[in-house]
């Protein structure tokens, strides 16, 4: 996936300097560039985690982790997906033993997923894994340029 910038600078009635739209283009490069880093990062997480289960369902296990356990509907909105959707991919993760359901006391027509004690085991190896691969690119930075990298993503993200 590539981000192209079109950029009009109001500050200077809309003219812009050569300069600057090239550093723009490049942050969007860059930005494009760590988006496919991270989907592929995710991807072989998903895959270390079991060979057999959607990426969507890794992400699912992530959050029902977080969580402890939790309902479909916790979950869907967590993910922002469909309530459906969150069903059919808790259901391969039982399936594959990653996962169990069960009733929630309180509403019986509720359903509770939390990981099973296999689930949770994959989980950790393949966070483990993502964590290394994720901080190997960072080694070698300074503390100072780890500093100002996060200052600037926090100022970016923060719009």
């Amino acid at each position: 996936m590539l981000i192209y910038v079109h950029y009009n600078d109001q500050r200077n009635g809309g003219t812009e300097t050569m300069t600057h739209a090239k550093l723009l283009a490049d942050l969007g490069g860059e930005i494009s560039a760590l988006l496919v880093a991270s989907r592929a990062l995710s991807a072989a997480s998903a895959a270390r985690f079991h060979p057999s289960v959607q990426p969507a369902a890794y992400q699912l296990a992530v959050a029902i982790s977080a969580k402890g356990s939790a309902k479909a509907g916790q979950l869907a909105e967590l993910l922002d997906m469909d309530k459906s959707a969150i069903s059919r991919l808790a259901k391969s993760l039982c399936e594959y033993g990653l996962a169990q359901s069960s009733p929630d006391p309180v509403d019986k027509r509720s359903t509770i997923y939390s990981l099973t004690n296999e689930g949770r085991e994959r989980l950790k190896a393949s966070n483990t894994a993502k964590a290394g691969a994720f901080f190997g690119r960072l080694e070698g930075w300074s503390e100072d340029e780890l500093a100002q990298f996060i200052s600037l993503l926090r100022k970016f993200n923060r719009g």
